[in-house]
């Protein structure tokens, strides 16, 4: 498990491209076979990718990295599947998962297996974790049951469906906040006029990027803007202090994940466009 620190504003408006990338961007989740995370110190968030092909993946790391004696001992996980179908194993009970479903595994669970039906056509688990003071049951919720809301238009490139899946009226986490935003065709922009949430962090995985297209992924202070060229299933870490927004050169999809004081989805800090450098 790679660990990166938290970084106070004072010190990233003077990063170049290069350790702006390092200390934010995650270029990789998805090795075949392989389980990838990254804990990162804003709010001990742990964003990973489980990508089973022939084999199994187990949900495992060194822990002493975190201190206990299995991964969920004292937190909780939300997974999205932006491949093929798959199966969670959660101590021992199968949950199937299709393309773009949730699931939420909580805490004081012992054992996490994923594996795919199809290695040609193979599951890809999109893994967020964070500290849980509270165990909540296992929970699955497809789009059609995902609390949505329509945003935007065409007129300024951002008609988009956002789909939360696990907060405050979904399923129900201890402090996890997961959803995901679809761009519909000919939109490229997303939450914009931009906000912060200084009570939590938040991270992004931009995903249905096609091969040769790149999102611009804003960050920074409204003052201090700073960007992150981002390809397809690659994620950003994304500071409580920071707006979090993008734009890409063809639509695509981005799932969020948060964590920090509270679950409130709206509680957001709005900035004006005016403010912004």
């Amino acid at each position: 498990m790679e660990r990166r620190y938290a970084s106070h504003p004072n010190e990233v408006k003077q990063f170049d491209t290069e350790r702006l990338r390092k200390e934010f961007h995650i270029p990789v989740l998805f090795t075949p076979d392989k389980l990838e995370l990254i804990l990162t110190h804003e709010d001990r968030l742990i964003i990973g990718g489980a990508a089973p092909v022939r084999e199994q993946v187990k949900l495992d790391t060194d822990l002493k990295e975190l201190g206990v004696s299995s991964f969920l001992e004292r937190r909780e996980l939300g997974i999205i599947n932006i491949g093929g179908h798959g199966t969670v194993l959660v101590d021992g009970t199968e949950h199937e998962l299709n393309n773009k479903e949730c699931l939420y595994v909580g805490m004081g669970t012992e054992e996490v297996i994923f594996q795919s039906t199809d290695p040609a056509n193979p599951a890809k688990f999109y893994l967020n974790s964070a500290p849980a003071h509270q165990s909540f049951p296992t929970a699955k919720a497809t789009l059609e049951e995902a609390d949505s809301s329509a945003l935007g238009d065409i007129k300024n490139s951002n008609d988009r469906v956002i789909y939360r899946f696990i907060h405050q009226k979904g399923i129900q986490s201890a402090q996890l906040v997961m959803g995901m935003t679809l761009l519909k065709e000919g939109n490229m922009w997303n939450t914009m006029p931009a906000h912060t949430h200084p009570r939590r962090m938040e991270a992004y995985l931009y995903f249905d990027l096609p091969e040769d297209a790149v999102a611009i992924h804003l960050m920074g202070e409204p003052s201090e803007t700073r960007h992150i060229v981002m390809r397809n299933e690659q994620a950003v870490i994304s500071p409580s202090w920071s707006i979090h927004s993008g734009v890409g050169t063809s639509n695509y999809t981005f799932i969020w994940g948060m964590a920090g004081d509270n679950k409130r989805y709206d509680d957001m800090d709005p900035v004006s466009m005016k403010d912004l450098k």
